[in-house]
């Protein structure tokens, strides 16, 4: 999956950026207090951003 529909994804759910690192950027869970860090690849593999959104406690994203 593309990394940008992945963090429309994130922030449809409330999510927010906690901060800007080199290679990773941090999102946190305001709700829930969870944090989780997405990579800064073009391509991000399906199982990863099931992860991400399982750290984040959101829904997991579904995939074509």
């Amino acid at each position: 999956m593309k990394r940008r529909d992945l963090i429309r994804y994130i922030l449809s759910f409330g999510c927010l950026v906690g901060r800007e690192g080199s290679r990773h950027t941090v999102f946190i869970n305001p709700n829930s207090g969870q944090v989780s860090t997405v990579p800064r690849h073009n391509e991000i593999k399906t199982f990863l951003g099931k992860k991400i959104c399982q750290d984040l406690g959101i829904p997991l994203i579904k995939t074509k």
